[in-house]
């Protein structure tokens, strides 16, 4: 129990705001002239991801399959039993990968079956022809040579001296609209902004839509350098009244990025965290098990356990990082499976573990404008905006607002529980009680 428990914790943030694979996904092997059909259905558990097969050829179907798991946008099915594994890498609506089975590796590109996925309603979607102007872009991050694309929105008659808001996703690898659940946030704030006569530059993250790959070591540090080019990218181009807006762990890359670039002029943090990530996670995981039913005694022992491992990683001098982490989780009764090593090894969660939003907040000077959701689990609008409150008032900031919607959860719809199993379920993207907010709030710099 303690062992599942903790997969869960740690993939809290980094899953949630992955791409979603749930569904069903069909693909074509080509062995020896013939093609035979194959399709994967991916379902949810406790422990992340549960899949089976249909080969319909063989007359086979819902095969159950061992272990699947979804790590930076990468796929793996694996089912020793059968001999078999898939591994992929997702991006947007298909996946593209290698099968193996018996020393064979075949190439195929898995598409998400759209009969066995349920219509959704998307009002709030911009939909072209657009009453303001789109333009592609792509530019080169000087400091670790990948190269960004996205999508620069301006009004008509746009002055370069107007506000022009750079967008920053949340965790995990997503594409320029923040897409999730067919809800597409940055591209409905984008829409609304332009409305209103500021302009926006969405991205897509490293390895998504049209940006390069990173490398397996990239951290919340390393996406900051990308955030840092496209303020030098929009420098260049002569805009001159630039902001950030970070969602979640955006908002904790925001302030990273501010504190360096004298060209940023102002950040809107929306769920961004305020409290030590440590703190955080406990409290996240704590909320996302009280919403999924958990009694409080396991609730508490999920607690203790992460705080010893969270703490493990945070302190950790060593030089042979990998093994005496196997060592400590079986010195403290864990299991040590390679799924829980690899994300306990993840750089990007190293780094995430031991940072603290206050080591930034608390040198910024520029207008802030901090927003929550009451009912967000994963970032808990009390603690979070209390600390950002703190750290802004330590820099001595004269401009800045503090702001908890009350009925919203993490992505800022207006909701019931703000339990996770509510994003997908809810039509609205993003409430718009919360686009004026943030417009209102820019426009009156």
């Amino acid at each position: 129990m303690k062992t599942k428990l903790l997969i869960i914790a740690l993939l809290s943030m980094q899953f949630l705001f992955a791409q979603e694979i749930t569904g069903s996904w069909s693909g074509e092997l080509s062995v020896q002239g013939m093609t035979l059909p194959l399709s994967f259905h991916i379902k949810k558990d406790l422990n992340g991801q549960v899949s089976t097969m249909d080969s319909p050829k063989q007359g086979a179907k819902n095969i159950p399959l061992g272990t699947t798991t979804f790590i930076d946008n990468l796929v793996t099915i694996n089912a020793p039993a059968l001999g078999l594994s898939y591994s992929g890498k997702l991006n947007a609506s298909t996946i593209e990968g290698t099968f193996k089975q018996g020393g064979m590796e075949f190439p195929m590109t898995l598409t998400r079956q759209s009969e066995n996925v349920p219509t959704v309603m998307r009002p709030q979607t911009p939909k072209a022809p657009f009453n303001y102007q789109t333009e592609e872009v792509s530019f080169v991050n000087s400091t670790d040579k990948n190269s960004l694309a996205g999508t620069l929105s301006t009004p008509k008659n746009f002055s370069k001296s107007s506000p022009i808001v750079i967008m920053i996703t949340g965790s995990g690898s997503q594409n320029r609209d923040e897409e999730l659940f067919d809800h597409k946030p940055f591209a409905v704030i984008a829409d609304d902004f332009a409305k209103k006569g500021i302009a926006t530059l969405r991205l897509d993250d490293r390895g998504i839509g049209g940006s390069s790959k990173g490398t397996k070591n990239d951290t919340s540090a390393n996406f900051a350098t990308d955030i840092t080019a496209a303020v030098l990218f929009l420098t260049d181009k002569g805009f001159t009244n630039i902001g950030l807006l970070g969602h979640s762990e955006g908002g904790m890359i925001a302030p990273m990025v501010a504190l360096n670039s004298k060209e940023v002029k102002f950040l809107v943090l929306m769920a961004g965290p305020g409290a030590a990530v440590d703190e955080l996670l406990l409290q996240q995981n704590y909320l996302a098990g009280k919403l999924a039913g958990m009694n409080e005694a396991d609730l508490q022992e999920n607690k203790k356990t992460n705080a010893t491992i969270y703490n493990f990683i945070k302190n950790y001098k060593g030089t042979t990082y990998e093994e005496d982490l196997r060592s400590f989780l079986k010195s403290d009764g864990q299991k040590a499976n390679e799924d829980l090593v690899n994300q306990l090894k993840n750089s990007w969660f190293r780094y995430f573990i031991s940072f603290n939003p206050d080591t930034y907040l608390s040198k910024i000077k520029i207008p802030v404008l901090a927003i929550n959701g009451g009912l967000d689990f994963q970032v808990p609008a009390k603690e979070n905006l209390a600390a950002i409150k703190n750290s802004l008032t330590k820099a001595k900031n004269k401009n800045f607002e503090t702001y908890e919607f009350e009925g919203m959860n993490h992505l800022f719809q207006e909701s019931k529980t703000g339990a996770f199993s509510e994003y997908g379920e809810i039509d609205q993207t993003i409430s718009p009680k919360v686009l004026d907010k943030m417009s209102n709030w820019i426009l009156k710099l």
